[in-house]
């Protein structure tokens, strides 16, 4: 008799990470599939639930199908469109791939922040231009950087902007508790003192997850708080910003610039105002797509997997009342 029984999620069949499964422990029952009749003959007896790649719906019909899961997990860090209300509702415990790939978020926070101070589309202009012109650059150290969200993503950008001689502020709902305070940040804020904040950094890095709480959390009155020399950088969710107010904020060069990985709509449609701002840098939402970036999430939850198999607490439980 099988000890466990998994069912996996996935929108490509010939993913080669799925291999990985075959590490799980002997004599576990494993269905993969891309559509809710791959499951039919195992759901029943499922206790574990992993999306991979699957849509919220596949996610939620599978879910339904599944009266006795104990366990369901999803690579991804962001829980838009997965925390559906049977599941938010359910005592089921809930985890995700939160911090498995910030480090690389980390990174391209640091890149994009290079990338505005020392002009680097303009040398890359001149470049091919054939243009030889010196020009002024800005020295980051001593500058300042506000986080809205101090998450696992938040924190591999502090990491890295402090390693570089900058100030962090950050945002967080709760603050630190007295006995946690981050040696990386100068000061901390709650969401409702985000313009006191705003006002003081040079480099906004939005990394908040998507809740009816963030949504929309930077818009009209953040940019009108901002120096003009600010600039965005999401890399969270792209509803957290007001997209339409950024627009016009980059538009009329009320800030320097953004740097963004994560948009309302994606891929970002076909003549949006982002492709032909050049105080914008895009990412197609890839700044953690590294070689290894999906067999990192797989190895995330097959070790997961032997936590829950040994009986032992699991990582990144989900605080379903909260939305992360």
């Amino acid at each position: 008799m099988a000890t466990h029984t998994v069912l996996v999620l996935t929108a490509n069949l010939a993913d080669k990470d799925l291999a990985l499964l075959e590490q799980l422990p002997p004599g576990t029952d494993l269905a993969v599939g891309a559509s809710a009749e791959a499951f039919e003959h195992l759901a029943g007896d499922a206790d574990v639930i992993f999306n991979w790649s699957g849509s919220g719906a596949l996610f939620r019909e599978v879910f339904l199908m599944s009266p006795r899961v104990r366990w369901v997990h999803s690579r991804s860090a962001g829980l838009d469109g997965q925390l559906f209300p049977e599941l938010a509702q359910s005592p089921v415990p809930f985890t995700n791939g939160r911090g498995v790939f910030s480090q690389s978020l980390g990174e391209f926070a640091l890149a994009a922040i290079l990338f505005f101070a020392k002009d680097l589309r303009r040398m890359v202009r001149n470049q091919e231009a054939g243009r030889w012109e010196q020009f002024d650059i800005t020295e980051i150290s001593g500058q300042t950087v506000g986080i809205v969200g101090y998450g696992d993503i938040g924190r591999a950008v502090a990491t890295r902007a402090r390693a570089m001689g900058m100030r962090i502020l950050a945002i967080r709902r709760h603050g630190p508790p007295l006995y946690n305070v981050d040696p990386l940040v100068d000061h901390f804020y709650r969401p409702g003192e985000r313009l006191e904040m705003v006002r003081r950094a040079h480099y906004i890095v939005a990394s908040a997850p998507l809740t009816d709480e963030t949504r929309g959390m930077i818009g009209e009155a953040e940019f009108a708080a901002m120096l003009l020399e600010a600039v965005v950088i999401n890399l969270g969710r792209g509803p957290v910003i007001d997209e339409a107010a950024l627009v016009r904020a980059l538009s009329e060069r009320r800030i320097r610039g953004a740097a963004l990985d994560v948009f309302d709509q994606e891929p970002l449609p076909d003549g949006h105002p982002f492709y032909k701002l050049d105080n914008v840098l895009l990412s197609p939402h890839c700044a953690d797509h590294t070689p290894d970036w999906t067999a990192q999430g797989m190895r995330f939850f097959l070790t997961q997997f032997d936590r829950f198999d040994k009986g032992m607490p699991l990582e990144n439980v989900v605080k379903k009342e909260l939305g992360y």
